[in-house]
């Protein structure tokens, strides 16, 4: 386990390092002067000049990337050129939005991909089989901004049962805040008022976020179990007696999901880097909306920021994946 970590770990520090030399090369020779978008087009040259020597912008570009890095061993991510605010602030404060609507939309995944995997390795070829087949390519297959506006269409503008917008009704007041997470906030705080309208707001954007995630996941669990209910110590336990949920749930899918798991693990990944359109389309209020605002307004440090909390929490969801394989297949113990 210490050298599965330490790896990890290692992969971490060249990952980060990575992504920042890239994103830092694409925001130079993108065009666009970020000085001029933070002063406005109407400021004088003189007043351009100074928060370009501010920026380190008059500097070779070796030098920028030099500072960068210094400032991101230090917990600074820069400042915003939309906001005026520094990037970890504005980060932390769209995280948690954006990690509750991930975590939900990872519940649907899980709680739905691997019952229907398992139903369609049972019901091979049979219609229940055909029909989640289709269900699956649909699911991979259909635009996440369309099936949102389409949702949106249907629940909200035909049928009225759901929320389109928003994380809350706008005449409710945010639960005390102590997670940022509005579902956890509101149970902490006992306002079972907020806690009912947010888990309202979350169901459908979380819904949509979801369905490719759940379908791929379905489709690994399916094709997952097939495979091992073609083992010889599957055909001895039925010998033995052993059949039904027993059989399944106890012997055959736990070692169905050893491969699983690394699917299930990248799609949380999936889902927080997948949150940008749903977010866009749904006006929900976290990360995503908010490099899509700062992408209309070339703010390079927002941009950058988003990419590195992204890619970062890319590689720690690795290790967690490779921790479950430790405890799920006991011959890498050995």
């Amino acid at each position: 386990m210490g050298k599965i970590i330490a790896k990890r770990l290692v992969m971490l520090v060249l990952v980060v390092f990575g992504v920042t030399f890239i994103t830092f090369l694409l925001s130079h020779i993108i065009p666009g002067d970020p000085a001029r978008m933070m002063v406005g087009q109407r400021a004088s040259e003189e007043t351009l000049n100074a928060v370009r020597r501010q920026l380190a912008l008059d500097q070779p570009v070796w030098v920028q990337y030099e500072l960068y890095l210094r400032g991101l061993l230090h917990g600074d991510l820069g400042t915003s050129i939309r906001t005026q605010q520094p990037v970890a602030r504005d980060l932390m404060t769209f995280f948690p939005a954006t990690v509750e609507l991930a975590i939900v939309a990872f519940i649907f995944a899980i709680l739905l991909g691997i019952p229907l995997g398992v139903l369609s390795a049972v019901k091979k070829d049979r219609a229940w089989d055909h029909g989640g087949r289709v269900f699956a390519i649909a699911g991979v297959s259909i635009p996440v901004f369309w099936s949102g506006l389409v949702v949106i269409l249907i629940f909200y503008g035909y049928l009225g049962w759901f929320p389109s917008t928003g994380r809350l009704d706008i005449n409710l007041h945010p639960p005390t805040h102590i997670t940022g997470l509005y579902l956890v906030d509101s149970l902490l705080s006992g306002d079972y008022v907020a806690f009912r309208n947010s888990l309202w707001h979350l169901l459908l954007p979380a819904a949509v976020l979801s369905y490719a995630q759940l379908a791929i996941v379905m489709r690994q669990v399916r094709a997952s179990m097939l495979e091992v209910l073609g083992q010889e110590y599957i055909r001895t336990a039925k010998a033995n007696g052993i059949s039904g949920i027993s059989l399944l749930f106890r012997y055959a899918l736990r070692n169905a999901l050893i491969p699983t798991v690394t699917v299930i693990g990248l799609s949380f990944g999936s889902l927080l880097g997948g949150a940008v359109v749903t977010e866009t389309v749904f006006s929900w209020p976290g990360m995503g909306k908010y490099v899509v605002d700062s992408i209309s307004n070339l703010d390079f440090p927002a941009i950058m920021g988003f990419t590195l909390v992204i890619s970062f929490g890319y590689v720690v969801i690795n290790l967690l994946v490779d921790i479950m394989y430790y405890y799920l297949d006991p011959q890498i113990k050995e």
